[in-house]
């Protein structure tokens, strides 16, 4: 990427370098202001300056790129100008001032790290290819991903009352989603798409919506009814979570004094904004790992803390874990306790991404990490991302992506927005990254609050504010739809309600691959070889370019539990250092 040039077209402040209207550079502006108005107050006031000067790149001058209604470009570009925003103003505060700081942020990235997962290949080979799996390690310990009649206990079906659906959802067990309809958790006999669909849906057919809630509360799974826009924001719920930020950010205790920023000595090419900081992240799956690869990005030194005993989904370390160390500490144990209270008295940031309570019935949540390192007389940032939020009646439900972009209406308007009078879930774990990004805007603030005035913070956010935030920028028009509709591949349009998001995201993929090519240009990807799968992985590039600074990993990525649990002896990895 050339520095803070548009490759076709530029924008700054929403002028048009050449004096041209771009309709996605307008809504990025425009989801920029609105993000603004409603973030405003949890983010520090020097960073709005550089969030105002922030340059949007884009070699795109007609269509958006999804196939979708949503302007998930626009939500993630406007994000990822505000962390650079914050991580700008951290950089002024290690005297690295530098006036008039430019920023750039790629619309072609932005877009892409949405999906990044889907981007990433290990030894070749991206997430669904078969061969890829010699390089993994198998971490879908209850085969709920492996086999595809488990795998689609996670997946939207219709449900007794025809134009009513919920979403079933087995998390990473699958067995008990699926004994709650009447299944057994394995069928051997059942290993084609189609059939394996029609048995679950006739089962989930058996029930009203309001019968599926009730089971599904009582063995407390994550599944949820779909609702419109319009109906989620007459829930107590939504009404709740429409007062809130899309994320929040107060503070934990004032007492502690300020912490300046390390003066750790970066071995990337220029400064690196989060150099010595030190992050623990307790989190699975993509929407927390991706906080954590966010600050990794800035320079940080995060360790993702996993159970051994708990599973995850294979494919998505290899995106979610770049520039990370990755250890198994199993946190009932008391020897590995000791080991994770020895990294947290000099940890910077503790990263919560697991069910609402989890950590705290472990001994870790807020509070009780402030009793743990009350000794060492210097605060702590501490983020959690959830599916509900943390506020309201529903804060202490299980969920994924899936489940938020149901409750809140965002699958309604991807099926409806295909001529559809059903849901779709939209393509691509969007809402994930989304959510990610606006944790990593969290710690941020949280870093630079503590540096300029001491004390503890706490940050929170999650996936239904992330899709409150996407909804309110509203919808692409009809006009736009039949445009979409025209350009991408009939394929995709022809897809249903229970098509699985693995079946959604690659038809998506195949007609984006034709109609937007500029997403897949060799110039935004970065290959390098990694231990840890024996193999060479290659990712999409970061983001955002912010002057005078250095903007990536420094080390290329891994597998859950492949390092040991200690702040020492931290590789770089050359190749990743190029570009």
């Amino acid at each position: 990427m050339t520095p803070f040039m548009g490759a076709t077209t530029g924008y700054t402040n929403g002028c048009s370098n050449h004096g041209t209207t771009n309709k996605l550079l307008d809504g990025t502006q425009a989801a920029l202001r609105h993000l603004l108005e409603r973030a405003r107050a949890q983010l520090p006031e020097e960073c709005l300056p550089h969030v105002a000067r922030a340059h949007f790149s884009t070699a795109n001058t007609g269509s958006p790129y999804f196939p979708s209604p949503l302007k998930q470009t626009e939500a993630i570009s406007a994000l990822k100008a505000v962390e650079a925003g914050v991580a700008s103003a951290i950089a002024d505060l290690r005297n690295d001032t530098v006036l008039g700081r430019r920023i750039n942020v790629d619309l072609e990235r932005a877009s892409a790290f949405l999906f990044s997962t889907y981007l990433a290949t290990v030894g070749g080979f991206d997430k669904a290819h078969p061969k890829v799996k010699k390089f993994l390690k198998d971490t879908d310990l209850l085969q709920a991903q492996s086999i595809l009649y488990r795998r689609l206990s996670a997946n939207l079906y219709e449900t007794k009352k025809s134009g009513e659906y919920f979403h079933l959802h087995g998390s990473l067990e699958a067995t008990k989603a699926l004994n709650m309809i009447g299944l057994e958790g394995h069928r051997p006999d059942l290993t084609e798409y189609r059939e394996c669909i029609k048995v679950i849906e006739e089962h989930v057919k058996r029930y009203t919506v309001d019968e599926l809630e009730e089971m599904n509360w009582k063995i407390k799974q994550a599944g949820v009814t779909c609702l419109k826009w319009e109906d989620f924001q007459t829930t107590q719920h939504g009404q709740t979570l429409l007062q809130e930020p899309p994320w929040s950010i107060s503070p934990l205790e004032t007492e502690s004094p300020p912490v300046a920023f390390p003066t750790t000595k970066s071995s990337a090419p220029k400064p690196q904004i989060l150099a010595g900081v030190r992050v623990l992240e307790l989190c699975r799956i993509i929407a927390g790992p991706a906080m954590g690869r966010g600050l990794a990005e800035y320079g940080a030194e995060v360790i993702k803390i996993t159970s051994p005993n708990l599973s995850d989904v294979p494919f998505f370390q290899a995106d979610g874990n770049l520039g990370k160390h990755t250890a198994d500490l199993n946190l009932r144990d008391p020897n590995d306790r000791k080991v994770f209270e020895d990294l947290l008295q000099s940890a910077d940031v503790v990263l919560d991404g697991y069910r609402p309570g989890s950590l705290k019935r472990l001994g870790y949540g807020p509070q009780q990490i402030l009793q743990l390192i009350k000794d060492r007389k210097r605060g702590i940032v501490y983020v959690a991302e959830n599916c509900f939020g943390h506020v309201g009646p529903w804060s202490s439900r299980p969920g994924w992506q899936q489940i938020a972009d149901c409750v809140t209406g965002v699958a309604w308007a991807q099926g409806l927005a295909m001529g559809l009078d059903e849901p779709v879930v939209p393509p691509f774990p969007m809402s994930d990254y989304g959510t990610g990004c606006m944790g990593t805007i969290a710690a941020l603030t949280g870093l630079y609050k503590r540096a300029r005035y001491g004390g503890s913070y706490l940050g929170t956010t999650s996936l239904c504010q992330y899709d409150i935030y996407l909804l309110q920028l509203g919808l692409y028009d009809k006009t736009m739809m039949a445009q979409l509709r025209e350009q991408h591949d009939n394929d995709f349009f022809e897809l249903r309600h229970s098509d699985s998001v693995d079946e959604v995201g690659k038809r998506a993929l195949k007609t984006m691959r034709r109609t937007h090519p500029e997403l897949f240009d060799e110039k935004h990807m970065q290959e390098c070889f990694s231990k840890g799968f024996n193999a060479n992985v290659r990712t999409i590039k970061p983001v955002v370019e912010i002057e005078g600074t250095w903007n990536g990993f420094l080390r290329s990525t891994r597998p859950n539990g492949f390092d040991k649990p200690t702040w020492e002896d931290w590789e770089v990895d050359n190749d990743m250092l190029k570009g």
